[in-house]
């Protein structure tokens, strides 16, 4: 069905140099879309290596690709909110400090923002980084909050949320799949010319950079997020209340997505109440034994 799209799928990893040299020789890309990385803050802490492996290394391998390939693509990669770290400004706008990470993951991230800076400046590739504020929806990753809730709450499991202290429950800035998709393709659309010429001569002049928010612009509480999936599941959370612990968390997120907005015309219109329906529709329908355990 891909390939009659015109959609080619090649099974690799970011850090197989060789194989990417053969992927540029036999496609002149115009624009790469980077999504490849060892995501989640918690698991940071487990493996870190993997962290620094897929997010830096990786990164790094797939630059020097495209800072030799000619053309040179445009970029567009996803760095992460997890940047803005222990930042209590808010909301949190592109301008601000991200010099304070809370977990190897954000520093990763955070990293890989100044390697991009590099390789912008000294062979003129186009890249426009953007941060993504916690992505959720049908075929998201089963180790974020709200699809293991789902898995545990029809299991009838309990679930931990996390409270911050004299703050209540922890809050994130859910952003909806879609959305984020309208705005990487926003990016890519945008994205101007590189301006060095395979690596070999200098640039002919300075080339775009730019970061972006892709957020949801209103912070919604953990605690709340399971009640509207006990509401869509209508099956009761077994809920287990605790205190954040220092795992590379932070306490909220929230997104100041005007640049995105005047720039890319990004516009989010998923509420998290529409976007958790959706995903449950989807995980009713794609594990079909959790149908059964469904109130419904």
């Amino acid at each position: 069905m891909l390939e009659r799209a015109g959609v080619f799928v090649v099974e690799g990893d970011i850090n197989d140099k060789e194989l990417l040299k053969k992927l540029f020789d036999v496609v002149p890309f115009t624009h790469v879309l980077h999504l490849a990385a060892q995501a989640g803050v918690r698991y940071a802490m487990q493996n870190p290596s993997s962290y620094v492996h897929s997010n830096i290394a990786g990164f790094v391998n797939l630059l020097e690709v495209c800072k030799s390939a000619n053309p040179q693509p445009a970029i567009v990669w996803a760095s992460s909110s997890s940047v803005y770290g222990l930042n209590s400004k808010v909301p949190f706008s592109e301008n601000d400090r991200t010099d304070n990470p809370a977990s190897l993951y954000a520093a990763t991230k955070k990293a890989g923002e100044e390697i991009a800076h590099t390789y912008n400046f000294i062979y003129g590739l186009s890249i426009t980084g953007l941060r993504f504020f916690t992505v959720y929806g049908p075929w998201g990753r089963p180790d974020m909050a709200y699809y293991f809730f789902t898995k545990n709450i029809l299991n009838r499991r309990p679930i931990t949320i996390f409270e911050a202290s004299g703050h209540g429950s922890v809050a994130r800035d859910f952003t909806f799949i879609d959305d984020v998709v309208k705005g990487c393709i926003a990016a890519l659309d945008t994205a101007k010319k590189s301006t060095g010429s395979g690596g070999k001569k200098k640039k002919k002049g300075p080339a775009q950079l730019r970061i972006y928010n892709l957020g949801n612009t209103s912070p919604v509480p953990v605690s709340d997020l399971v009640s509207i999936l006990e509401k869509h599941l209508k099956v009761k959370a077994i809920r287990k209340v605790q205190p954040m612990p220092r795992n590379g968390d932070v306490r909220f997120t929230h997104a100041n997505i005007s640049l995105a907005q005047k720039e890319l015309g990004y516009k989010p219109t998923t509420d998290l109440e529409g976007g958790l329906k959706k995903f449950v529709r989807w995980y009713l329908s794609y594990h079909p034994d959790a149908k059964k355990k469904s109130a419904s």
